[in-house]
């Protein structure tokens, strides 16, 4: 038994609207997959969308997902962040709903001045009941560790389990593992012992739970903390990682989601060079493992 493939694509610009630019990126990139923003990403504004879109990008059966604002986090101590971040992600998880999205990435969010467990109990009372919201039908809300700068609340695959236990483990509770993040975190993918390592811990304490890698080299080294992506090969983890990771049963046939420098050249090399990485293994590809009780 061989593992299933994993779709290969990218983050698209929709700039002339959610479908027809969105598809017409996608298609010049060469994305099986794609990210998309539904609203303003540095900002609270909540746009609404256009249903002939939405309509369009549901019948077109690409596979979707979407990022929720940057600004988003719900661990912070300050109300109006909180609140603002609780209709943000309420309102993405709406439009991922509305476009057939299969998740909806938000970023895990810092404590700030506040400590770890008075954030969780938050996360707690706050987002469970966006969890609850969803339909069976609707999207996946995506936990997205970040790079393990100031008071993140959940940078190493180890932190997932509290973040996870604070959510009282939620059915619609995923995880999307950027890997530009998780080696600036620590955990170092440039390595086989180190991509073994790490997704065989993701997969010990959160097994079936992922549903998306985002795609990305590292400027910075390893456990570096800084976030800061580079093209696929041109970083510090390299582009053989990007094959390891493919290979691994707890990876298979998840989607990879480049955020990469440049532009549409750029972003059509990268995406090229990741399914040469996943073809030229994928006789040797190892099964995924059972799927989760």
């Amino acid at each position: 038994m061989t593992s299933p493939l994993s779709p290969i694509g990218g983050h698209v610009s929709v700039t002339g609207g959610l479908a027809k630019g969105g598809l017409r990126y996608a298609s010049d990139i060469g994305a099986e997959v794609i990210q998309v923003f539904v609203t303003n990403p540095r900002g609270w504004a909540l746009a609404v969308g256009d249903p002939i879109q939405d309509e369009r990008l549901r019948e077109s059966g690409m596979p979707t997902f979407v990022h929720a604002p940057y600004l988003v986090n719900l661990g912070s101590p300050t109300v109006e962040t909180l609140e603002k971040s609780v209709a943000t992600v309420r309102h993405n998880l709406l439009r991922g709903t509305a476009i057939g999205a299969k998740g909806v990435v938000v970023h895990t969010g810092s404590a700030v001045s506040q400590t770890r467990e008075e954030a969780l109990r938050q996360l707690h009372e706050h987002l469970l009941p966006l969890l609850d919201a969803i339909p069976d039908d609707g999207p996946d809300l995506l936990l997205e560790p970040m790079a393990g700068q100031g008071g993140m609340l959940c940078a190493t695959v180890q932190d997932l389990e509290p973040y996870l236990e604070a959510l009282e483990w939620h059915p619609k509770a995923g995880i999307c593992l950027d890997t530009c993040h998780a080696f600036a975190a620590g955990h170092d993918l440039s390595t086989p012992e180190g991509i073994q390592e790490t997704f065989d811990a993701l997969h010990a304490i959160a097994p079936g739970r992922l549903k998306l890698i985002h795609a990305n080299d590292s400027k910075d080294v390893c456990d570096s903390k800084k976030d800061r992506h580079e093209n696929i090969g041109a970083g510090h983890i390299g582009a053989e990682a990007f094959a390891n990771l493919m290979r691994h049963p707890a990876a298979a046939g998840i989607p990879l989601c480049i955020e990469t420098p440049g532009g549409a050249d750029k972003h059509r090399e990268d995406i090229e060079l990741l399914k040469k990485l996943r073809d030229s293994g994928s006789d040797s590809a190892t099964p995924p493992y059972p799927a989760a009780p």
